[in-house]
């Protein structure tokens, strides 16, 4: 807890211990339904009345509570009573200012941290490997971006967090960006160390936009990453579905400080989510933080010494390696400087299975995975995580050691097929998004053309190239493709590497805007 500082602990510390026990959407939620009350308003189900068959056992109970903006219920984009107590209750929780309830999931939030901080023209530095939403909310700002490449994972191929040299370069090369825009941690748990980025930011009074969707425990016992607020990010997205227990499609936007415009962060969320959000979404999120805000720490410890237990499983198989394994010696040296424990991503160190071979006989033995990049299979623990399924999973994987072991392999080094050259360029040339480009093109012949991939070089790519693995866009639509760039494509190709978003594995060519755009 040392390196989050004082700062989260301060704001958590406002209210009393009677308040951040309660949830008071969800309580005033339930007042209501115990008022037994007749529906005159949407939702059409009426409470579930409207249900038959299976479909009332399962959706019964979530439904009676499934409101509108009726009164003493509060309203999202307007909130006064409960909503905004409960808000109020997770910015004092999570250590920001202001916090915004999300209802789309944290797509919603990196578009307005985006809307809210670039008008049309305006540039803003970007993490190559971004969530698809940032990309989107480029094209509604109609935004420029400079793309910085992420480190890389040397033994797993994986795209891991920004160097704050190329960020240095990045804004000397580019003084009129407004903010830099990252994320942390990535799929698979790994971070920086947000601070001096941060301090380099702020030093020019630029803003850190930070998507932390995978990240909404942190901070909360001292074996997890400080948060991005407390290392001084300006806005940060968290997915509370993804590793806290919010309903799906549940999230937060958390805001501190001078340099964000709330009033513009307030007017895109109107605008982004619905005017009818799911209030049993929002009570999740209530109910989400008031299990933080009361026995936080105790929840993520009994959570960890069940991956512990896992791990320990993993090592007496000799067979499944994983990573990553303990964090690196020191800052620069590595991918990454922090992890998340509750990630553990595995493979097969004999080679005898891929990982999309690992990932079907995981699921055919009941344990379904996250996801697999057809070398490596990331499994997600969360502090729900029980004992019973932490034992499934070794049981099965145990399993599937004894079959390996038939085949009688030989161990080989760990995930030996991943590229070792870093061919990414550390920062590119300043990137046009405009809201009629499709991923595919414009769409029209007239638009785009398609040449042999020498021929592109100083047009600007009309496709977003992507060779996977490990799944990092080499090539963004209006991006300028270089000779460098051109050269690395056509390494890659021979190597056997696929292609995604472009036809350039089969065909060699590239498709280019014209007329050029310089």
């Amino acid at each position: 807890m040392d390196a989050m500082g004082s700062k989260d602990q301060m704001k958590r510390s406002q209210f009393e211990k009677e308040d951040v026990s309660r949830a008071p959407l969800f309580e005033a939620m339930v007042a209501h339904h115990a008022k037994r009350p007749a529906s005159f308003h949407v939702p059409g189900h009426k409470s579930g009345q409207g249900l038959t068959g299976d479909a009332k056992r399962f959706y019964q109970d979530i439904m009676s509570i499934d409101y509108t903006e009726i009164t003493g219920l509060d309203d999202l984009h307007h909130p006064e009573e409960a909503i905004m107590e409960a808000e109020q209750l997770a910015a004092a929780c999570f250590g920001a200012e202001e916090t915004f309830f999300l209802v789309g999931g944290s797509t919603a939030g990196n578009l307005a941290m985006i809307l809210a901080t670039c008008a049309p023209g305006d540039l803003i530095l970007v993490q190559r490997n971004v969530h698809k939403s940032v990309l989107h909310g480029l094209m509604l700002a109609q935004a420029k971006a400079v793309f910085i490449a992420p480190r890389v994972h040397e033994a797993s191929g994986v795209a891991a967090g920004l160097r704050l040299a190329d960020v240095q370069e990045a804004v000397r090369r580019y003084p009129t960006a407004k903010a830099l825009l990252l994320t942390n941690p990535n799929y698979y748990g790994m971070g920086v160390d947000l601070t001096p980025f941060a301090k380099l930011l702020h030093a020019s009074d630029r803003l850190l936009l930070v998507d932390e969707a995978h990240g909404a425990h942190y901070g909360f016992h001292e074996a997890l990453p400080a948060s991005a607020l407390s290392q001084g990010a300006d806005a940060v997205v968290q997915s509370t579905h993804k590793m806290l227990t919010a309903m799906t499609m549940g999230a937060m936007l958390h805001v501190q400080g001078p340099r964000i415009d709330r009033s513009a962060v307030r007017q895109m969320l109107a605008m982004l989510q619905s005017s009818s959000p799911s209030y049993p979404i929002m009570a999740s999120l209530d109910l989400a933080r008031r299990r933080l805000h009361t026995e936080g720490a105790a929840w993520i410890a009994q959570g960890l010494a069940t991956v512990q237990a896992f791990r320990e499983r993993l090592d007496a198989t000799g067979v499944i390696g994983y990573f990553p394994q303990h964090f690196p010696v020191a800052a620069g040296e590595s991918s990454h400087e922090t992890a998340d424990p509750f990630k553990i991503t595995i493979y097969d160190q004999t080679g005898t299975l891929t990982g999309s071979q690992l990932k079907d006989q995981l699921e055919d033995q009941g344990c379904y995975v996250e996801m697999t990049d057809g070398h490596l299979v990331l499994l997600v623990f969360t502090p729900a995580t029980s004992q019973e399924e932490m034992l499934r999973a070794a049981e099965a994987l145990d399993n599937i050691c004894w079959d390996i072991r038939r085949e009688k392999q030989e161990l080989q080094a760990p995930i030996s097929n991943i590229l070792k050259l870093p061919y990414y360029t550390p920062i590119s040339s300043p990137v046009a998004f405009a809201r009629k480009a499709g991923w595919q093109g414009a769409g029209s012949d007239d638009v785009y053309s398609e040449v042999d991939a020498q021929e592109a070089i100083g047009h600007c790519s009309a496709d977003m190239v992507i060779p996977y693995p490990p799944g990092i866009p080499y090539l963004y639509p209006g991006e300028v493709i270089t000779a460098s760039s051109v050269e690395a494509l056509i390494a890659l190709h021979g190597r056997g590497i696929r292609f995604q978003g472009t036809d350039f594995g089969h065909t060699k060519q590239l498709r280019i805007y014209k007329p050029i755009t310089k």
